[in-house]
């Protein structure tokens, strides 16, 4: 199989294993925005807790964001760790949509896809994965998400090679698929999932995984 056919082949296996997963978890786009910047370097469930505090406090607004002390903010966030440093993330966030589109994310998901990402990666703090993270969940574009877990599973399967990069990565996946944001959204949780159950960085368990009836010959290959 080619790699843009093990890649099709994956997703259907996946699918009919687990069904869809209904990402991204979120009531509005703000608060997908919000758990995509809080997610990085901890567990959904930390980022579950800060976002209860944030409605408990009711600051789920940019403008109820922007006016809270930057304490405050840090405190109510605390729960997803790095509390200062992802406080700063959000306000940077905030900042642009203030500044820039009147404090109004509806004006902001009204660019053109590619102008919406490369403003978001303005943010400072915010790099592609939470950027796409946001473009694809929040603003409903068919743009990939790429992380370690998608690797993992490519170059696994030989889909990729060792040193393949972010915007590889993403390309491969993107050229192998029809542009739909509902495919890509549920692809990206599917291999979240697969790498959490058994594409595991060591030891993975390949025996029960749905993708094992496409290993090759001296896969999986080992992750360095």
């Amino acid at each position: 199989m080619t790699g843009s056919e093990k890649i099709r082949a994956a997703y259907g296996l996946l699918h009919e294993a687990w069904g869809a997963q209904g990402w991204w978890p979120g009531d509005t786009p703000l608060e997908v925005c919000l758990g995509a910047i809080l997610t990085q370097n901890t567990n959904w469930l930390n980022v579950e807790r800060a976002i209860a505090n944030l409605k408990q406090a009711d600051a789920m607004s940019v403008e109820r964001l922007w006016v809270l002390p930057p304490e405050e903010l840090e405190q109510l966030i605390r729960p997803a760790g790095y509390f200062r440093v992802k406080a700063g993330r959000l306000r940077n966030f905030l900042e642009l949509l203030i500044n820039r589109y009147n404090g109004s994310l509806d004006e902001l998901f009204r660019l053109p896809t590619e102008r919406l990402r490369a403003e978001v990666l303005t943010v400072r703090g915010i790099g592609r994965e939470t950027a796409d993270s946001i473009v694809l969940y929040a603003a409903g574009r068919a743009v990939f998400v790429v992380d370690a877990y998608t690797f993992r599973v490519a170059f696994r399967h030989g889909i990729v090679d060792q040193d393949a990069d972010y915007d590889l990565l993403q390309d491969v996946f993107t050229s192998a698929l029809e542009s739909d944001v509902k495919v890509f959204g549920e692809y990206h949780a599917l291999l979240v999932e697969a790498a959490k159950r058994h594409c595991r960085k060591q030891a993975p368990r390949c025996a029960d995984c749905p993708l094992s009836p496409m290993l090759e010959a001296g896969e999986p290959r080992e992750v360095f």
